[in-house]
C-alpha cells in the first residue's frame, strides 16, 4: 500500500477534556472486556465440579468457544472498523458481549454455557481494535504509548473485578451470580458510548495519511514488511501465553495447593491485580511520558528487560510449597503481565498507517488470544491430567503443568528485544513521524 501526504489541517484537533474523556471511557470498556473474559478463571473449580469435568474438559468449555469465535470474528470486524464508524461498532459489540456474559449466568446446561461463551467471544472481537484506533486519533504519535498505557489500566481493574469481586459474589450467592454482576453494567456503558462519543477523523494527528482503503492481504503484507511490528505481535502474544496462561489456572492451583475456597483464592490474586497491576500500569504510563522515552527503541528495551526479569518469580511462585513465598512472588510476577499491554498497543499504532490500525491490533489480539485462551489452558489441562497418571488431578499435577509453561516469558522477551533492530525505520515508513533519538 502506498501512503501519501494529504492535508488534514481542516480536521478538528481534540481538546484536552475530550481526548481524556475518550481515553477514560475506553479504559472502562477494556476493564469490562477483561473482567467478562476472565471471570471463568475465578469460578473454574465450581463449574468443573458441577458439570463433572476433568481439567482438560473445563479448560475447553470455558476458554475454547470464546477464543475460537473471538479470533474468527476479530479480523472481519476490524476490517470493517478500518472502513466505517468505529464508535458504532464498539458500542454494539459492548452491548452484545455484556448481554451474553449475563446469559452465561442464566445457563442451565453445558451447551447453554457454551452458547453464552460463544456470544461473548463474538462481541469482544469488536472491542479493543476500534477502541485503540479511536484513542490514536486523539493523541499525537509521541504520546500514544503513554495513552495506551493509561488505557491498559483497564486490565488490572478488570482482573480485580473478575477475580476479587466475582469471587465474593460467587461465595455469597453462586458462580452464576458472578456473571450477572459483570454483564449488566456493560449494557449501560455501551449506551453511553453511543450517545457521547463522536467518531474522530482518521489520521488527523499523523504526518502522512493513506488515501486508499487497504485490503486484508495488503495489511498482512505491510505487517510482514514491518519487522518491528511482527516482533511486537509475536512478543506480545507470547507474553499473553506466559502471563495470562498461568493466571488462567492460578485460582484453581491456590485452592488445591493451599486448601482455600474460591473467595480466598480470588482475594489473593485480586488485590495484586488491582494494586500491583495498577501501579505497574500507571508507572509505565508516567515513564513513557518522559521526553527520554520518545525513542521507540527504549520502549521495547524496557519491555524486554521487564518481562525477562519477571519470568524468574513466575517460576518460583509455582515451584515453592510456601503460600507466603507464592504471595511475594505474585507481587512481582502479576504486575508484569500488565505493563507491556499499553506500550505494545501504542507501538503497533505507530507502526501502522491509520487505515490499518484496527487490523494490526486485531492480528495482535488474534495471536495473543489463540495462545492464552486456546493453547495455554488446553496444554496446562492436558499436562495436568497426564501428570496425574490416571488418577484425579490434584495440586501436584497442576503444579508441574504450570512449571512447564512458566519459562516461556524468556521467549517473549527475546522477540521484544528483536523489535528494537528496525523499529525506528519502520515507524517512519508507517506514519512519517520521527523523534530525536537517543544515542
Amino acid at each position: 500500500m502506498v501512503t501519501t501526504a494529504i492535508n488534514v489541517a481542516h480536521a478538528r484537533t481534540p481538546s484536552s477534556v475530550e481526548r481524556w474523556y475518550v481515553l477514560i471511557l475506553m479504559l472502562l470498556i477494556y476493564a469490562i472486556n477483561i473482567a467478562d473474559r476472565y471471570v471463568v478463571s475465578t469460578v473454574l473449580e465450581p463449574i468443573r465440579l458441577e458439570l463433572r469435568l476433568d481439567d482438560a474438559g473445563v479448560a475447553f468449555l470455558t476458554g475454547f468457544p470464546l477464543a475460537l469465535f473471538y479470533v474468527t470474528c476479530g479480523i472481519p470486524l476490524s476490517w470493517l472498523a478500518d472502513r466505517s464508524n468505529r464508535r458504532n461498532i464498539l458500542s454494539i459489540s459492548l452491548i452484545l458481549w455484556s448481554g451474553f456474559t449475563a446469559l452465561c449466568g442464566l445457563s442451565k446446561s453445558y451447551w447453554q454455557f457454551v452458547a453464552g461463551r460463544i456470544g461473548v467471544g463474538v462481541g469482544e472481537a469488536g472491542g479493543t481494535p476500534p477502541s485503540t484506533a479511536i484513542v490514536s486519533d486523539c493523541f499525537p504519535p509521541d504520546r500514544r504509548p503513554m495513552a495506551m498505557a493509561v488505557l491498559a489500566l483497564g486490565a488490572p481493574i478488570g482482573a480485580y473485578l473478575g477475580y476479587n469481586m466475582a469471587g465474593e459474589v460467587a461465595n455469597i450467592y453462586s458462580w452464576r451470580a458472578a456473571f450477572l454482576a459483570l454483564g449488566i453494567p456493560g449494557l449501560i456503558i455501551g449506551i453511553v458510548v453511543y450517545l457521547t462519543i463522536r467518531e474522530p477523523v482518521r489520521g488527523r494527528l499523523d504526518g502522512i495519511v493513506g488515501e486508499q482503503k487497504p485490503s486484508l492481504l495488503e495489511t498482512i503484507k505491510f505487517l510482514w514488511v514491518q519487522k518491528a511490528a511482527f516482533h511486537v505481535v509475536i512478543g506480545g502474544g507470547l507474553c499473553a501465553l506466559w502471563g495470562w496462561g498461568l493466571m488462567y489456572f492460578t485460582p484453581t492451583f491456590l485452592q488445591r495447593a493451599y486448601n482455600l475456597d474460591v473467595g480466598q483464592a480470588g482475594a489473593i490474586t485480586g488485590n495484586i491485580h488491582l494494586l500491583g497491576g495498577s501501579f505497574a500500569t500507571v508507572a509505565t504510563a508516567w515513564f513513557l511520558g518522559r521526553p527520554s522515552m520518545a525513542d521507540p527503541r527504549r520502549v521495547v528495551w524496557l519491555l524486554a528487560a521487564g518481562i525477562a526479569f519477571a519470568t524468574i518469580p513466575s517460576i518460583v511462585a509455582y515451584w515453592t510449597h510456601s503460600l507466603l513465598v507464592t504471595k511475594v512472588m505474585f507481587w512481582i510476577f502479576i504486575p508484569s503481565i500488565y505493563f507491556y499491554i499499553g506500550p505494545c498497543f501504542g507501538l503497533l499504532n505507530n507502526l501502522s498507517p491509520c487505515r490499518m490500525r484496527s487490523m494490526f491490533i486485531a492480528i495482535s489480539l488474534l495471536v495473543a488470544n489463540i495462545l492464552n485462551l486456546m493453547v495455554a489452558p488446553l496444554i496446562i489441562g492436558a499436562l495436568s491430567d497426564r501428570f496425574a497418571g490416571g488418577h484425579a488431578t490434584d495440586a501436584a499435577s497442576l503444579r508441574l503443568a504450570l512449571l512447564v509453561l512458566a519459562p516461556t516469558g524468556f521467549w517473549a522477551a527475546y522477540h521484544l528485544y528483536l523489535a528494537s533492530k528496525t523499529i525506528v525505520a519502520d515507524q517512519k515508513r508507517a506514519i512519517g513521524y520521527t523523534t530525536v533519538l537517543a544515542p
